[in-house]
């Protein structure tokens, strides 16, 4: 038995839109495939984003303006987290698609490392939500070397 995927929402917001596996229905059924259910788009970018940040040689997330909102989005109580930051998916009925904003680390093989992630996210996603990944689309925004310092601001304030 193969559960029905359907698309739901199409709100503005990105959460708003999601899929939903259906299962058969009625006391024939196997307990496991009563009802349906459904997964928001936020959840597969979350997905996507936590795998390719695992993956070895990624030092980000986000093109650079979306990595200093993200920043600033962090220091607001409430702001989000950052998970999704650089992350951009389709979901349709029974696929989905994954586009990725990356920074490499200095000294790494792009091609290597955008092929694991490509793997990873891939494995990710489908294993969670079963969902079929057509395709991950990966756009290396910047390089990481050693010793740039990461843009934060001083804990305390300029003036005393």
């Amino acid at each position: 038995m193969t559960d029905n995927i359907t698309s739901v929402g199409g709100g503005s917001r990105p959460d708003a839109d999601a899929s939903t596996l259906k299962g058969r229905t009625g006391a024939g059924a196997p307990a496991e495939t009563r009802g349906k259910t459904t997964i928001a788009d936020g959840v597969v970018a979350k997905i996507a984003g936590m795998a390719a940040r695992e993956v070895p040689g990624i030092h980000n997330l986000g093109a650079g303006m979306a990595r200093a909102l993200g920043a600033m989005r962090e220091r607001v109580p409430g702001g989000g987290g950052t998970v999704t930051r650089g992350v951009k998916v389709e979901v349709g009925e029974r696929q989905a698609a994954v586009d990725l904003d990356v920074v490499v680390e200095y000294g790494v093989s792009i091609v290597d490392v955008a092929g694991d992630v490509r793997t990873h996210v891939i494995s990710a996603v489908e294993r969670m939500t079963g969902l079929e990944v057509v395709e991950v689309n990966i756009a290396v925004d910047d390089v990481h070397l050693p010793d740039e310092e990461e843009e934060a601001e001083p804990d305390e304030g300029r003036v005393r």
